[in-house]
């Protein structure tokens, strides 16, 4: 991929390193969009009785008391799950809007690419390593007074779903709690490799690693982000080193 840089705003110039075409592309905060198809099957549960046969006895003159449910029925489960044809846990299996958590730390997230294809992952940030100035070369001249940082991490296939070739980025934050207003489109590598989920990322408990590639002016990135989805866009889940 072609490294391209620009700053957020309404929109936003992305630039191709040595060529003087430039072109104008809207900017959605917002959600990772996943590339295959996956239907959505709902689950119904339904009970059934059986009659028993006997000899006809006469009614009696009033209803008889209820009886106490025998323990070989089968009474409701409570215990949080995750639907196996979906992927989609239940609330309370995943890591809740607006986590604060340390580098090393685990969080389980609702995970779509596209609308179609979506899951559960597992994110584990595993650094928030600072480069230099002379890494952001082949971003070319935009690119200048940058430094670069790069938010390393290990990916997890939680809900057991067809991931496959997804791509995840993490958002850096700023020393004071801001994002840092520059989209960097590619990677370092060597240093920073963005990874897309590879071709067995479609069952439960595979795994990857991958690196977003952030920088910045001025005060560093000391901390990651996630906060795609209407409910971590507004409170994202954050590691701080």
């Amino acid at each position: 991929m072609l490294p391209v840089i620009s700053w957020i705003n309404r929109t936003f110039e992305a630039v191709v390193p040595d060529s003087s075409l430039t072109s104008e592309v809207k900017v959605h905060k917002g959600r990772i969009v996943f590339a295959a198809a996956l239907a959505t099957i709902g689950l119904g549960l339904s009970a059934c009785g059986s009659d028993k046969a006997g000899s006809a006895v006469p009614a009696p003159a009033s209803p008889p008391p209820s009886s106490t449910p025998s323990s070989s029925e089968p009474t409701e489960n409570t215990t949080p799950a995750i639907d196996d044809d979906s992927g989609v846990p239940v609330e309370g299996d995943v890591t809740a809007p607006g986590t604060k958590l340390k580098v090393g730390d685990r969080a389980v997230l609702p995970f779509e690419y596209t609308s179609k294809k979506k899951g559960t992952i597992a994110v584990t940030v595993t650094a928030i390593e600072k480069g230099t100035e002379a890494d952001m070369a082949a971003f070319g001249e935009k690119a200048k007074g940058l430094t670069p940082y790069f938010i390393k991490m290990k990916v997890e296939n939680v809900g057991g779903t067809d991931l496959s070739y997804a791509s995840l980025k993490l958002g850096g934050v700023l020393d004071g709690g801001t994002g840092t207003g520059v989209v960097l489109i590619g990677d370092i590598p060597g240093k920073c490799d963005n990874e897309s989920a590879p071709t067995g990322f479609t069952t439960k408990g595979a795994s990857y690693e991958t690196c977003t590639l952030s920088a910045t002016k001025g005060s560093p990135v000391t901390a990651a982000e996630f906060d795609e989805g209407d409910e971590y866009s507004d409170g994202p889940v954050v590691w701080t080193n």
